[in-house]
């Protein structure tokens, strides 16, 4: 589909050299990429980053829990300022788009409207900053959302700098370590826009290409500590076993019934153990269970985590062993700014794309930057719905759409001085 002759595009030779060259940290050969918050692949991609926007005229910030910023001053000191980006860091071999596109394509889009004011003559009225937010994935370190929650003041920077890693290695080390523990003071926006893939199918199945996330999830994110008896898997009788696993397990089937019993839509999972000592010839004393629970309604929430909390006893004596919940992580339900939601439609419209509205089951930086300022996450599509693996894949076409639209929403910002009320079609 050809844009209409009085939009001009995205960059799309930029766009594309960017995803080639992020995607060169951490490639695993299969189409993926292996990025681990604040591992080296992490810090290479991060380097490679900051080089560009360096070489670009940005000043790059980093705070002091490792997010990076690019400021980049168009319009003088007391401008309105537009964040836009994603993050860097991936899923242990996880896919090559999460994430990284929303950090490309905030740079292309950017500096396609740094082009187009000079090449028109027009005197922009913003200034921009493109953010790498630190480990939004939680992979690595738990919570995910990590640099962005501090950000937005949900977390506490001491908390941050204390989350360990499955080695014992803290935030705050490596940090030091990759050479990202800043000292400088974050921007604060006016707004933050994100664009990521949508890591399901809805808009594929739809045969649409744009969809602004009204509504994000709520999500409790809890730690159960089962505890037994480490013994010889050999020649301890089973009625003398106190089996961790079992009681994990017994626990697991239980995360799943709830989302097969729930009034409303619940969403469950238990995506890791962490065994203790993990041997196949011991009975193992100790397991931690990785518990997820995501509903777009409160209530659901509260009514999972007090079934779930009502049932450990009667399952770990089950198993002979004790459970125990040891953290809870809350990320509220909420809606993203009407304005920013039609102003991502209006750009779909401007450039003749078919969308919808979605609401995000997984989290995004920009969820826990809502809480402070507008925001927004606008979604294309992933090819038969896959994220966080090797084959996640979202078209080049699909790719240039979103940095449209991403576009056009910054050119109307900037036009409107800033203004949400006053930017597009927005009365």
């Amino acid at each position: 589909m050809s844009e209409p002759d009085d939009l001009n595009p995205i960059d799309t030779a930029l766009l594309e050299a960017l995803m080639e060259q992020v995607s060169r940290f951490g490639d695993t050969g299969d189409g993926g990429v292996d990025r681990p918050a604040l591992s080296d692949n992490h810090k290479a991609a991060r380097d490679w980053f900051c080089g560009e926007l360096r070489a670009r005229g940005y000043m790059v910030l980093v705070d002091n829990v490792g997010n990076v910023f690019g400021s980049l001053d168009l319009a003088g000191p007391e401008a309105p300022v537009v964040m836009v980006g994603s993050h860097l860091d991936s899923q242990p071999r996880g896919g090559r788009f999460d994430g990284a596109y929303g950090v490309v394509v905030a740079l292309t889009a950017v500096e396609t409207w740094r082009k187009e004011t000079a090449e028109r003559g027009v005197e922009p009225k913003c200034n921009y900053v493109v953010v790498d937010w630190m480990n939004e994935e939680g992979a690595r370190f738990q919570p995910s959302l990590l640099g962005s929650s501090v950000y937005a003041g949900s977390l506490t920077r001491d908390f941050a700098l204390a989350r360990t890693d499955r080695d014992g290695k803290t935030v705050e080390q490596e940090l030091l370590r990759t050479g990202y523990l800043g000292t400088d003071e974050p921007p604060q926006p006016d707004c933050f826009l994100e664009v990521h893939i949508e890591g399901d199918s809805a808009l594929e199945k739809a045969g649409k290409r744009i969809a602004p996330f009204v509504r994000h999830w709520g999500a409790l994110k809890i730690r159960v500590e089962v505890n037994g008896q480490q013994n010889h898997t050999g020649p301890t009788p089973m009625q003398d076993r106190h089996d961790a696993v079992l009681g994990a397990a017994y626990i697991i089937a239980k995360v799943r019934e709830l989302a097969d019993t729930a009034s409303d839509t619940l969403y469950t999972s238990v995506a890791r153990v962490d065994i203790s000592p993990n041997s196949p010839n011991i009975v193992p004393g100790k397991a931690v269970l990785f518990v997820e629970l995501r509903a777009p309604e409160p209530d659901i929430l509260d009514w999972a985590e007090a079934q779930l909390k009502a049932a450990l006893p009667t399952l770990s004596e089950k198993a002979s062993v004790e459970a125990q919940i040891i953290a809870i992580d809350h990320r509220p339900a909420g809606k993203f700014d009407q304005r920013l939601v039609s102003l991502a439609e209006q750009g779909a419209d401007k450039f003749g794309y078919p969308r919808m509205r979605l609401d995000t089951i997984a989290g995004h930086d920009a969820v826990a930057v809502n809480a402070v300022l507008p925001a927004i996450v606008i979604a294309v599509p992933s090819v038969n719905g896959v994220i966080h693996r090797c084959d996640e894949y979202t078209s080049p076409e699909d790719l240039a759409a979103g940095g449209n639209v991403l576009l056009d929403m910054i050119r109307q910002l900037d036009l409107a001085g800033g203004s949400l009320d006053n930017a597009g079609d927005v009365k």
